[in-house]
């Protein structure tokens, strides 16, 4: 099943899907239609291998994905990770630019 029509499924039966977690074999199992938006905060240059706050917008069918790890956690931290699904992708890159920013 794809990441969309399992969140139809999901909105049908009257979950709140906008902070759903995905089934973990869903989480890997799909490459997203486009990547709308990514932006990452990396000062400790290119070749650093710890964690970095980031945020993404990707778009599965009409669904966007908004994911990230907050900026407010700081460089090589893996606090304050977020996720986030909505239909509006107007609301997908306000959310993901209000993490990263």
């Amino acid at each position: 099943m794809k990441i969309s029509d399992w969140l139809d499924q999901k909105e049908r039966e009257k979950v709140n899907v906008s902070q759903i977690k995905l089934p973990q074999n869903m989480v890997y199992s799909e490459d997203p239609d486009e990547t709308i938006f990514f932006k990452e905060v990396k000062p400790c240059g290119l070749f650093c291998t710890k964690n970095h706050p980031f945020s993404t917008v990707e778009r599965f069918g009409h669904w966007y994905y908004c994911r990230g790890q907050d900026k407010r956690a700081g460089i090589h931290s893996s606090k304050l990770k977020w996720t986030f699904f909505t239909r509006n992708k107007d609301i997908a890159l306000q959310t993901a630019k209000a993490h990263i920013e």
